[in-house]
């Protein structure tokens, strides 16, 4: 545990954005902030299909670090937004790999949380002489027992949330909202789509804290970026997230060189904390904090303190 409270860095502009043509279809939106010449860390966002957003530069000290965000396919500000084909999970990891070359890195730190830490996972598992450190948090292994929790199980902690995402849908369909809620997203009528991927972007949303966090009806997600997003997670989960059939336990232990920190939740509902437990027994050289008063949000105060600690402690070996 950190006696220390870290606090998020000041607000951070971007000294570079761009566009990497990744594919024939895809083109992935990237950007860069902090110091130039520093220290290179990729940030890996969750969702699937969520995005960057600016409060994800402040986990880096930015006099220390290169920081380094982008759009997985489909997600953000890449294009096409919202598209499926040729998007999986080897294919953003090789676009992480491609990034990096694009911008003449030889190595970095990965951090990443929630679908991000699987990414993260995979992408060491591939390029493990590209990684310099992982930072982890809200740990999800794409497994059928998680998915099973977060589509279903959760509701025994949170039946009013669950109860509205099934209310969308007429009864015959709520005994597989997954398959539902698919139907009415990829659906070409706006008029269905967006409702249907709205509610079901807020079923995560209301599960993600320990304690209920205010929601802004004044800057209402626009449609189409709750449609896009809906779309690319529940292809995700459609196809368990494309590492259902491997065992990324087992092929963690081959990270044993790769210094590792694992930040968890102690009450996260989203990925509940058993997986992040076993990756530290998968992974007995990482640094483990389970926080005991949070969720799975990385922007509850004791897990924004654990990352911010983690990013702190690896400056300190790399000054």
């Amino acid at each position: 545990m950190t006696s220390t409270t870290f606090h998020l860095f000041p607000d951070v502009s971007t000294f570079s954005t761009g566009m990497l043509n990744v594919s024939k279809k895809h083109s992935i939106y990237y950007e860069e902030c902090g110091n130039p010449e520093g220290y290179p860390v990729v940030f890996l966002h969750g969702g699937p299909g969520s995005g960057c957003n600016p409060t994800q530069r402040r986990f880096f000290d930015p006099n220390f670090y290169r920081i380094i965000l982008l759009d997985q396919r489909g997600c953000g500000r890449s294009t096409p937004a919202g598209f499926i084909e040729e998007n999986n999970t080897d294919a953003l990891v090789n676009d992480i790999d491609a990034l990096k070359q694009h911008l003449h890195i030889d190595k970095w730190l990965v951090f990443g949380g929630s679908w991000g830490s699987t990414l993260a996972l995979a992408y060491a598992l591939e390029y493990p002489d590209s990684v310099t450190g992982l930072i982890l948090r809200g740990i999800f292994l794409s497994r059928v027992s998680e998915l099973d929790w977060f589509l279903g199980e959760v509701k025994r902690f949170y039946p009013e949330p669950w109860e509205k995402l099934l209310s969308f849908l007429p009864s015959e369909q709520q005994s597989n909202p997954l398959l539902a809620y698919s139907v009415s997203v990829f659906s070409d009528d706006v008029k269905i789509a967006g409702p249907a991927a709205t509610n079901w972007n807020a079923f995560e949303s209301s599960i993600m804290a320990l304690l209920p966090r205010p929601t802004s009806i004044q800057n209402p997600t626009p449609v189409e970026i709750e449609i896009a997003r809906a779309k690319v997670q529940i292809h995700y989960i459609l196809n368990q997230c494309f590492v259902g059939q491997r065992d990324l336990l087992a092929e963690a232990k081959s990270l044993s060189t790769i210094p590792t920190t694992i930040i968890q939740g102690r009450y996260d509902m989203v990925c509940p904390p058993i997986s992040a437990w076993e990756l530290k027994k998968a992974m007995p050289h990482a640094k483990f904090e389970m926080v005991a008063d949070a969720g799975h949000s990385a922007m509850e105060i004791g897990i924004t303190s654990a990352l911010i600690a983690a990013t702190e402690a690896f400056k300190l070996h790399h000054q």
